[in-house]
Order: structure tokens, then sequence, then C-alpha cells
């Protein structure tokens, strides 16, 4: 069975599960006017799952997918570390880089047949993001990033 053959319904389960999972927490961040939202995000998500898949099969040689594996994280970690920004002391962007470092995971996931695994990991990620940002809204102080005492510190 070829893994690639768009007239096998594996094919567009794989691509539809990726399709959907990168979607689910794309819809997420755009909502929240983040800088990965539902394009870049299905493109993750779908990208890494196609490498790792191409990983596991080079023609007529079983290839050794954890080395294609292994460089699609460090891929990803470049384009996370792209969305950090450090101004006067704040530093914004490093959930948006988990969350790049997430959809990988997931995409990876769906490349290695883990489809079940990669909707439960989706709907996981949005649902840590929206509670996360729901106590965010109640307690003011984990917005800030403040976590350091009130109290002075015994010098």
């Amino acid at each position: 069975m070829n893994q690639f053959d768009p007239f096998d319904p594996e094919f567009w389960i794989r691509v539809a599960v990726a399709v959907f999972s990168g979607g689910l927490i794309g819809v997420e961040r755009q909502m929240r006017g983040k800088p990965v939202g539902v394009r870049t995000s299905i493109l993750i998500c779908l990208g890494t799952s196609i490498f790792v898949e191409l990983g596991g099969v080079s023609g007529s040689v079983q290839a050794d997918p954890t080395r294609v594996l292994g460089q699609v994280v460090t891929g990803v970690g470049f384009l996370g570390a792209g969305v950090i920004i450090s101004r006067g002391g704040v530093v914004i962007g490093v959930t948006t880089a988990a969350v790049i470092w997430i959809l990988a995971a997931i995409g990876a996931c769906i490349g290695l047949g883990f489809y079940a695994a990669a909707l439960v990991f989706s709907g996981l990620t949005v649902g840590l993001l929206v509670g996360v940002g729901l106590l965010e809204s109640v307690f003011n102080r984990l917005r800030t990033g403040d976590y350091s005492p009130d109290v002075e510190s015994d010098k």
C-alpha cells in the first residue's frame, strides 16, 4: 500500500486529522490575535505529519523515522524562536513558540498513525490555552507574569 496514494482513504484520513487538529488550535490563537493563526497552524501540523511519514519510507528502503523526527524538531525550534521577542526586559511570544512546538508534536503523532492521540492532544491544548486564559482574567497577577512574593527579601 502506498502511503501517499490519494485514492487510499487512509491518505485522506491523515490529511483531515492534520487539518482539523491544526485548525482547531489555530482558531483559538487567531481569535486571541496571536501571530500563529489558522493557516500557519494547519501548515505546521500537516507539514510535520508529511515529513515524519516520509521519514518512515524512502523508496524500497526502510528509513529511520526518529532521525527525521529529530530534524523536524530542530527546524520547528527555529520557527518557534522567530516568534519570541524581547523588548525592554519583557519577553513575549513564548506561548506562541510552545504552540508551534506542540503543533509539530501533534503532526508527528499523525505521521506515525496515532490519530486518536493527535485529536486528544489538540483538544487538550485548546483546553489549556482557554483555561489558563480564563484564570488570567480572574487573577490579574498571572497575566503580568509577576510571580515574586510581595514581601521584602532578607538581606
